[in-house]
C-alpha cells in the first residue's frame, strides 16, 4: 500500500505542477492581451481626436467656399447698372467682392492654426517611451519607464503593461534593444548606439 499511496502522491506533484504552470501561463495572456487592448484603445482615441479636428477644418474651408460662391453669382450683376459713373463703381464692387473672399480664408486660417496645436501638444506614447530612452545613459525596465513617464504625464494615465507592450513593439521595429539579467529585463534604445560607433570615425579623421 505503501508504494501506491507514494505513486498517487508522484502523480499529484506532476498535476499540481502542470496546472500552476498553466496558470501561470493563462494570466500573463490575459496580461498580453489586455495591454494590446490599451494601447489600441489609446489609438482609437487618438484617431478620434484628429478626426474631430479635421471635421472643424472641413467645415471651415466648406464655409470660404460656399461665400466665394455667392460672390461669382453677384458679380455678372455690375455691368448692368447705369454708366453713368462706370469706372468708378466697377473698383467698389471689385473691392467688396475680394474683401468678401479674403474673409473666409482668413477665418479658415484662424481655425487651423488654432486646432494644430492641439494635435502637437499630445505626444503618443510610443514617441514618449523611445524619447525617454533616448535620454538615458543606462537601460531601464518597463517599471522605471512607467514610473518616469507617469511622475512627468501624470494626466495620461500611463499603466506598465501598456509600457511594456509598447517597448516590445520598439524592439520589434529594431528601435531599441532589449537585455535580460536574471529575471528583469531592461530596455535601451538603439539610436543612443550611433554617435558611439561615429566617434571613433571621427577621431581617425582628426588625427
Amino acid at each position: 500500500m505503501s508504494e501506491i499511496q507514494v505513486h498517487a502522491t508522484g502523480l499529484a506533484s506532476q498535476y499540481i505542477a502542470q496546472v500552476t504552470g498553466d496558470l501561470e501561463r493563462n494570466v500573463k495572456e490575459q496580461e498580453r492581451i489586455s495591454a494590446e487592448i490599451d494601447a489600441l484603445q489609446e489609438q482609437l482615441g487618438a484617431l478620434q481626436h484628429d478626426h474631430t479636428v479635421l471635421v472643424s477644418m472641413q467645415k471651415a474651408l466648406g464655409g470660404a467656399s460656399a461665400a466665394g460662391e455667392a460672390d461669382t453669382m453677384v458679380a455678372p450683376t455690375v455691368p448692368r447698372q447705369t454708366t453713368a459713373e462706370p469706372q468708378q463703381s466697377k473698383p467698389k464692387k471689385a473691392a467688396a467682392t475680394s474683401a468678401t473672399a479674403t474673409a473666409p480664408k482668413k477665418n479658415a486660417a484662424k481655425a487651423s492654426s488654432a486646432k494644430a496645436p492641439e494635435t502637437a501638444a499630445k505626444p503618443t506614447l510610443v514617441n514618449l517611451i523611445r524619447g525617454h530612452l533616448e535620454q538615458q545613459s543606462e537601460p531601464r525596465s518597463a517599471t522605471e519607464v512607467s514610473a518616469a513617464l507617469t511622475q512627468a504625464y501624470p494626466d495620461r494615465g500611463v499603466k506598465t503593461t501598456v509600457v511594456r507592450t509598447t517597448l516590445e513593439g520598439l524592439v520589434a521595429k529594431s528601435q531599441a534593444q532589449r537585455t535580460k539579467q536574471g529575471s528583469s529585463v531592461f530596455y535601451t534604445a538603439t539610436a543612443a548606439s550611433e554617435p558611439a560607433a561615429a566617434e571613433p570615425q571621427q577621431e581617425a579623421v582628426a588625427g
